[in-house]
């Protein structure tokens, strides 16, 4: 049993939550760009605590190493929003989905670890069970080819932030690595400034607290899953059970989406199938990664 493996579940059930609390302050004004900002500084502060844990000492001519991989976090955000901007949720998120592949091609590019044939049947399924879970979603909207094209990088660019945290954080500490990094990737938030669509000072109070509420849930998960990476490894692995916030967004989305005016809850019987299907898939990826 890999013990370890209950923080990407529990990370699963934390981004969820974080999520739906971000596209409520979306529809209260807040913003994409904006409400990632403060997700980003949240996420800073928090993972500031773990310098108390201490590591090895900083070698400023190896600081390269933990920008490189906050530029990779913060471009596949980036990516992300290219992506659904003017696309389709139902199109960007199997795409998305493909990370999981990503993350086992790059563990045996970039670490020169094999990646046993059961771990690579769960990162498939995985990925099928997220397209499975999206798809049937209504009428496709934009270009499908540029909402897959920039999914892709969006997925790639994560994927090989989580394998370059496995490859460098053993040997900085996580107390060292990872406050740093994200204390760069805070910083290379301040690119998204210009795509604001007001001050943060003129945030509504009513999304104020919607939004601090959903930044924390969002840091918490960061937290809970990159460590383990980090301390662990494993990100293969950690990703198919992560990939389990593809079902409990669908699940959420039936019980509470009204609350930010999202229709899915009222699709018929064919999504409804596609949706089950998905679950059944998603629960085998689990069940291989597990028994691993």
């Amino acid at each position: 049993m890999k013990w370890h493996l209950l923080a990407p579940l529990a990370s699963s059930l934390l981004y969820v939550a974080g999520v739906l609390l971000m596209k409520r302050a979306a529809v209260l004004g807040v913003g994409v760009w904006r409400a990632t900002f403060v997700s980003n500084l949240a996420t800073g502060l928090i993972f500031s605590l773990l310098w108390t844990w201490g590591g090895a000492p900083v070698v400023f001519s190896l600081l390269w190493q933990p920008l490189v991989v906050a530029a990779l976090f913060v471009g596949a955000q980036t990516m992300t929003f290219v992506a659904l901007d003017g696309g389709d949720v139902s199109v960007a998120t199997p795409a998305m989905g493909a990370k999981t592949i990503f993350v086992a091609w790059f563990t045996t590019l970039f670490l020169g670890i094999g990646v046993t044939w059961q771990l690579w049947l769960s990162a498939f399924l995985s990925c099928l069970a997220i397209a499975l879970l999206h798809l049937g979603g209504g009428v496709v909207k934009g270009s499908v080819a540029r909402t897959v094209g920039f999914s892709l990088a969006a997925a790639g660019g994560y994927a090989l932030f989580d394998v370059l945290v496995q490859k460098w954080a053993p040997v900085w500490g996580a107390g060292r690595f990872l406050p740093i990094m994200f204390a760069f990737s805070g910083g290379l938030s301040l690119g998204f400034m210009p795509f604001f669509h007001g001050r943060l000072r003129d945030i509504p109070r009513t999304a104020r607290g919607v939004l601090v509420g959903g930044a924390c849930f969002i840091a918490l998960q960061s937290l809970l899953l990159i460590t383990a990476v980090a301390l662990y490894g494993d990100a293969t692995s950690m990703n198919v059970i992560y990939s389990a916030r593809g079902l409990w967004s669908v699940v959420a989305v039936w019980l509470v989406g009204h609350w930010f005016a999202n229709t899915e809850s009222t699709q018929g019987g064919g999504v409804l199938g596609l949706r089950l299907a998905g679950a059944l898939v998603m629960a085998a990826a689990i069940v291989v990664t597990f028994l691993v």
